[in-house]
């Protein structure tokens, strides 16, 4: 990899559209908090050939202005989380001095429980919030 180490530079490109609602509720979150953030402003090459050249990237979902951090968010099946682990590896052997962490699905759950996303019945991504966090509604019967 004495080769890569000339080929590590940040791509910096126009950020896409937000990926799904997931994505969405938690770019909200961050606005509500008053945290300044950009959507997938850079990748970072972690794969090479043996010439030295980037074959694979990792881009994070979320950059934090303010804190100089990344996160990547993921409320995928445990199985598709292997290999962002693996990215998030990659990028920390190759970038230590890069901050970067996952919000994965169980802690997206807690988020979206805490802050009441998906309430309604017929949502399709975390279609399990049943009510509004709080105290359970304790009510007499008449």
């Amino acid at each position: 990899m004495a080769n890569a180490a000339g080929s590590r530079r940040l791509i910096l490109r126009e950020p896409p559209p937000l990926a799904n609602s997931s994505e969405g509720r938690f770019a909200a979150l961050l606005d509500a908090y008053g945290i300044r953030w950009e959507h997938e402003p850079h990748s970072f090459p972690i794969e090479f050939d043996e010439s030295g050249e980037p074959t694979g990237y990792f881009t994070p979902d979320f950059y934090l202005v303010d804190t100089d951090e990344y996160i990547e968010l993921t409320v995928a099946r445990q199985r598709l989380c292997t290999k962002k682990n693996r990215k998030l590896r990659l990028l920390h052997e190759l970038y230590p001095d890069v901050k970067c962490r996952i919000i994965y699905r169980n802690d997206y759950q807690r988020l979206a429980l805490k802050y009441g996303w998906g309430s309604e019945p017929d949502s399709p991504e975390i279609s399990w919030v049943r009510r509004r966090p709080g105290p359970p509604e304790v009510r007499v019967a008449d």
